[in-house]
Formats: C-alpha cells, structure tokens, sequence
C-alpha cells in the first residue's frame, strides 16, 4: 500500500494555468493515480502509518512542500524542499515545451520527434533531480517522478 490515492495542489495563490499547462497537470494527475509507487521510510525511530496516501503539494515561502496524511485524513509528514534545485531544469522544460507545442502546428513530424525526444530527456532529468531531493524522505519510482516532476512544472508556472 505504497502509494498515493488522492492528489491535491494548492494553487489558489497563482494566476489561472494556460489550457496547455491544465491538461498537463490533468494528465499528470490521472496517471499517477492509476499507477505510482510512494514509499515514506521511518525517520527518526519514528514509525510511519501504513498507506495508501494523500498528497497536497503546495509552494510556499518560496519552498515546495508535501504534506502527506494517510487516507482517512492521519499525519503521515511533511517535507519542505528547496526550489533551486528545480529552477533550470523546470525553465528549460517550459521551454522545450513551447517549443514543441509550436512545432506540432507546423513542422514535419521528424523534427517533431526530434523536439519530444529533448523534452523526455529534460523531463526525466526533472524527475531524477525530484529523486535526489526526495531522499530520504520518501521513495518514489521513475514514472511516479515523472509525473511529480510535471505538477511541481504547474506550480513553477506562477510561483
């Protein structure tokens, strides 16, 4: 039971995504509700209570938090991460993005490809950066990085 059942991100301190950043996070969303792999290890001595869990992943005071309860609402904790990290990674990825989003009204799809396959790679360096970061305060897998990786990109777009 190593996992997230319900995701929620506090947005209400940004300006209205673009539809393309909304269908982002809408797909984020429902992919790593289908499938994800979230692991809180004990720290401290301290024990963790068993999952399913619930995510709220918010930005603020100029961090990203996770706070993480269990499915009936239990503290399971709450971490704050610096942003730093994510600022060039998350700024080429917005910009691979644009670039691709215009590539597909008007380029052939060779250099289509081309374009998605530079925005995989800067996205799976988001979610190895997200993996770093995360260590020792909760084990994720690639693909659950991945789409971590994407709302953590919604919340930069107005944070």
């Amino acid at each position: 039971m190593s996992r997230l059942c319900k995701i929620e991100i506090d947005d209400s301190a940004l300006p209205a995504p673009t539809p393309e950043i909304e269908q982002e996070r809408k797909v984020a969303v429902f992919d790593l509700l289908e499938e994800n792999s979230f692991y809180i290890p004990a720290r401290e001595g301290r024990a963790v209570p068993p999952g399913p869990y619930a995510l709220l992943l918010a930005i603020r005071e100029k961090r990203l938090v996770f706070e993480i309860t269990t499915e009936d609402g239990t503290p399971a904790g709450e971490f704050h991460l610096s942003l730093g990290p994510f600022r060039q990674v998350v700024k080429d990825y917005f910009q691979i993005c644009e670039s691709y989003f215009e590539a597909v009204k008007t380029l052939p799809p060779s250099q289509i490809e081309t374009i998605d396959m530079a925005r995989r790679g800067i996205h799976n360096e988001g979610a190895r950066v997200l993996q770093e970061r995360l260590e020792g305060k909760a084990e994720v897998d690639t693909d659950t990085a991945r789409r971590l990786f994407t709302l953590i990109c919604v919340l930069h777009f107005g944070g």
